[in-house]
């Protein structure tokens, strides 16, 4: 770990810096663990429950800050309530609020919701569009969610950068930045758009299965032979 920062009401220490290496180095680690996830987790799949791309989409939404699991509690009688994108945008708001409460910020997510929906029917004919210009213009819908829809949803190039995949490129090494988008930026740079969605989704497999926040598993992590923050020597486990 870098110098430790003066101790102080409030104040963090810096987070420890990896060693990268060159682009090249970079680069190389970043197929390398596409790949070896690929073989781990060849299954890839959003854990939210839906069916059609507005259903991923509110439940993207509400799963900020809460987790897939209560998430998957709330949608089936929620969308059992509000089956298309007009019966969202003419919903009451506190009625919706409170079929959501459960899932936390609900008043903001009721508002997202709404408006995102209102804006769908307006503007998109009530369906979902399929590119990531005209949905980053929707209400409560950032990069994220954004990519999210359009890698599972519509199968295309999305690579979503939750706080799992921050939690693990920042680990293996494979940026040094903290923002979303310069991570998604730098870790798509060295992965085909093909692979995209799917490597997002294994990077969040992997982190709730092994490399926890708290107590990452790097005695059964089958990257430990070359993650720079692996508390594994390099070759005491299989590589």
């Amino acid at each position: 770990m870098a110098g430790d920062a003066p101790r102080g009401r409030g104040r963090k220490l810096p987070p420890k810096r990896i060693k990268l290496g060159t682009k090249s180095d970079v680069r190389a680690r970043t197929v390398l663990t596409e790949e070896r996830l690929a073989s781990a987790y060849p299954h890839a799949e959003c854990a939210l429950m839906h069916r059609g791309p507005l259903q991923l989409l509110v439940a993207t939404i509400l799963s900020a800050q809460c987790t897939d699991e209560r998430v998957n509690m709330v949608t089936p009688g929620l969308f059992k309530r509000y089956p298309d994108a007009r019966a969202f945008a003419e919903a009451d708001a506190p009625e919706l609020e409170l079929a959501i409460q459960s899932t936390g910020f609900f008043r903001q997510k009721t508002k997202s919701i709404i408006g995102c929906c209102r804006a769908l029917v307006d503007r998109f004919g009530g369906e979902v569009p399929p590119r990531m210009e005209d949905l980053v213009t929707l209400p409560g819908v950032g990069r994220k969610t954004a990519n999210v829809v359009l890698g599972v949803a519509f199968g295309l190039p999305g690579f979503a950068v939750d706080t799992h995949v921050t939690r693990l490129t920042a680990r293996i090494g494979l940026t040094h930045h903290s923002d979303p988008e310069k991570i998604e930026a730098e870790v798509c740079a060295n992965v085909p758009p093909e692979k995209w969605s799917d490597f997002g989704m294994r990077l969040i497999m992997h982190g709730r299965l092994v490399c926890a926040a708290r107590k990452p598993l790097c005695a059964v992590c089958l990257l430990n032979d070359y993650c720079p923050s692996s508390s594994v020597l390099p070759g005491t486990v299989g590589a």
